[in-house]
């Protein structure tokens, strides 16, 4: 497809009815339920893959004192200007108020989490997931339909660990992103982004992590563009950039490596010799966040998700209302076996019933008449208008299953 032919995740979102942006909260998506079939199943994904390798799943308030933004560094850095801040009273009659956030990212408070015990080294690596909804008050000229929101979800981690275990833990990380890049066909490529200007921690401390970082790519043999300047204001960082369908490059995923918030909250771990030691802290994301990655995942489809993504993986289409009672079968059957499947019994002709499906990306078409009805089979057809034939609701079931298990 020509690029000047290609559309962009907005109007996709609308056509296909997943998503949309509304005046009333600006910068912050309502989803549709189609489009909430999206993001649960890409929910559904990042847990596997997390589950897979090891995390625990945790959560986190949403709103916290601005205390612990202070405390991490986050405020001195982002502070009023980057960060939705409000004043409210602990106490019912006005008194005693105090200043509050609504979260900008999760880390400081995984490390409350980390800090509700004493933690022994036996227990390193402590691999914690969150998915978590962030709010950050970007400017009103930036924010562009899920690409830069206010509100976002990020599928966070945070592994503390010990000084001997960032190689194998970072190189791990590795892998999971390229794994779960190629499976949506991304070019990618990687960066390791150095201390900026304004950093928090020592410079030995910098010095130990970039080199840290720098030597696992060595090892894996990844040539990693440079970011200089570009890491977080507590530690460097390998963040992965794609191309889109346009050209456009974006920063999603990213693994980062912190001294300083460990430092800062005081986090220990008592050793083999008993004796108190600082974890080192983790910071991972594999999507970046839920929004902009799938409005580049809409983009890059250009809605025509893949079976396990798609909102409706079959529209049942009967050819006339005496098919009627056989489709509503061939419906339950579907329905039983977890398929993602609708009826279309419009009065309307079979072609605008099959034209419509197409125009929804919709990846099976299971057309019923008469020799269906009798035979107990459909008539299978592509979105791609790939006609399959009269198949055995069986095999159909078994086709998409594997499509949805392979994640074609």
């Amino acid at each position: 497809m020509d690029q000047k032919d290609l559309k962009d995740h907005k109007q996709i979102g609308q056509e296909l009815e997943l998503f949309f942006t509304d005046n009333i909260a600006p910068g912050a998506p309502f989803w549709l339920p189609k489009g909430m079939v999206i993001f649960k199943e890409l929910e559904k994904y990042i847990r596997e893959l997390t589950e897979k390798a090891g995390y625990l799943e945790t959560s986190t308030p949403i709103m916290v004192k601005s205390e612990l933004f202070k405390q991490s560094g986050h405020w001195a850095k982002f502070g009023e200007h980057n960060m939705y801040n409000l004043s409210l009273s602990d106490e019912d009659d006005g008194s005693n108020p105090q200043s509050y956030t609504l979260k900008p990212m999760n880390c400081p408070e995984s490390t409350i989490l980390y800090r509700f015990r004493p933690r022994s080294y036996r227990e390193l690596p402590l691999r914690l997931s969150e998915i978590g909804r962030l709010h950050r008050r970007e400017k009103s000229g930036e924010v562009n339909g899920l690409l830069r929101v206010r509100q976002l979800t990020m599928d966070d981690a945070h592994i503390y660990a010990t000084e001997d275990q960032i190689s194998d833990e970072v190189s791990n990380i590795l892998d999971m992103m390229v794994n779960f890049y190629k499976l949506f066909g991304f070019e990618y490529d990687f960066r390791l982004a150095t201390r900026p200007e304004t950093k928090a921690g020592t410079d030995e401390m910098w010095d130990k992590a970039e080199k840290a970082l720098s030597d696992v790519l060595d090892k894996k043999g990844i040539k990693a563009g440079d970011k200089l300047g570009d890491g977080a204001f507590y530690g460097p960082k390998i963040d992965v950039h794609i191309k889109d369908s346009q050209g456009r490059e974006w920063q999603l995923a990213t693994v980062q490596l912190d001294f300083h918030q460990p430092e800062a909250f005081k986090l220990e771990y008592i050793d083999e010799t008993n004796t108190p030691k600082r974890p080192v802290m983790i910071h991972r994301a594999i999507f970046g966040s839920f929004e902009r990655f799938i409005a580049i995942l809409t983009e890059q489809y250009q809605g025509t998700f893949p079976t396990w993504l798609s909102p409706i993986q079959v529209q049942i289409i009967p050819i006339a209302d005496r098919h009627l009672e056989y489709a509503q079968n061939v419906l339950e059957q579907l329905k039983s076996a977890n398929i993602r499947v609708a009826l279309d019994s419009r009065a309307e002709k079979m072609q605008a019933k099959i034209r419509d499906a197409q125009l929804q990306k919709i990846p099976y078409m299971l057309i019923i008449g008469d020799r269906e009805s009798s035979e107990g089979k459909v008539a299978v057809r592509k979105r791609d208008g790939n006609d399959l034939g009269a198949i055995e609701i069986s095999k159909i079931v078994d086709l998409i299953k594997s499509e949805v298990e392979s994640k074609e």
